[in-house]
């Protein structure tokens, strides 16, 4: 895909994303503490019918489940070695989910380390990992490359210099941030914004979070300096833990639905959930913009 294909299809209406990957696997049988990338690489009858499932409720994007599945991510684990096997592996198992009715996007996240001088990590390091997850996942055949879930304003400008050092597909940047739009390892999605649209991002938002009922003026203050789509990709609400430690989201999808309506009036384009939602909420947004 390219960037004109992809700002042509955003022209035509809003564009409906998946909801959550990580809490529906556990809902599906995945047990806690295990990589997330390699359980559902290992167990594809449940990533695939969970793809499917979004794809039959209306999704136009779906996220291959690549998601910390880089050299740091995957050593965390003892996986540093299955690094070009699971990456390629995921991509084939979401292609085969998609089957065609929807664009399958390349997903990448934050190492969870700040860069220098915050941090102990170095740029050239972080260009490096994720430069090298780039190349695997676009060898794979996706339609678009994701950073998700972000933390910062640097390390997205790394995610998008180092996927623009090997790629020409669209990229999309989402942050993760507090209520009143400030990051948490500092700035603000404005300045967000502002940045990673420079560097050549071809859409910049939001995901996770809080609920999409916090943050109709996040949007609004992110729209008013916007030269590329917004993308909003919040959560069911906040989360309530029981006594096994296990999140659970207060939001219908009929009231998710309509705190996203006030979204994308104050500006979203590229939608979708993310934690606590499901495919039913997808369905629910389907309902209400197509």
């Amino acid at each position: 895909m390219t960037r004109a294909e992809f700002d042509a299809m955003v022209k035509r209406g809003v564009v409906l994303m998946d909801g959550a990957t990580g809490s529906q696997l556990r809902m599906r049988g995945m047990p806690a503490g295990v990589c997330t990338e390699a359980w559902a690489y290992e167990h594809p009858e449940v990533i695939t019918a969970l793809q499917r499932e979004y794809v039959d409720a209306g999704s136009d994007i779906i996220y291959a489940p690549t998601f910390s599945a880089n050299r740091m991510g995957l050593e965390l684990h003892g996986l540093a070695d299955r690094l070009e096997e699971l990456n390629l592996g995921l991509v084939r198992l979401s292609k085969r989910a998609a089957d065609g009715r929807a664009l399958v996007a390349g997903d990448f996240t934050t190492t969870g380390k700040p860069l220098e001088p915050v941090g102990t990590l170095s740029y050239q390091t972080l260009f490096d990992v994720y430069r090298r997850q780039v190349e695997i996942v676009a060898a794979a055949g996706v339609d678009l490359l994701g950073a998700e879930t972000m933390l910062s304003i640097d390390e997205c400008a790394c995610f998008v210099e180092a996927a623009r050092s090997v790629s020409d597909l669209p990229i999309t940047c989402t942050l993760t941030l507090e209520a009143d739009g400030h990051l948490l390892f500092g700035g603000n999605i404005v300045e967000a914004v502002e940045t990673l649209q420079a560097l050549g991002a071809s859409a910049v938002g939001l995901n996770c979070s809080v609920g999409p009922d916090q943050l109709e003026a996040v949007v609004a203050s992110m729209k008013a300096v916007a030269e590329v789509p917004l993308i909003v990709k919040p959560n069911a609400g906040m989360p309530v833990m029981d006594e096994r430690g296990n999140a659970h989201y207060d939001m219908t999808p009929e009231q998710f639905a309509d705190a996203m309506r006030r979204l994308v009036d104050a500006g979203a384009d590229i939608i979708g959930g993310c934690c606590g939602t499901g495919p039913e909420y997808i369905a629910r947004l389907a309902e209400m913009f197509k």
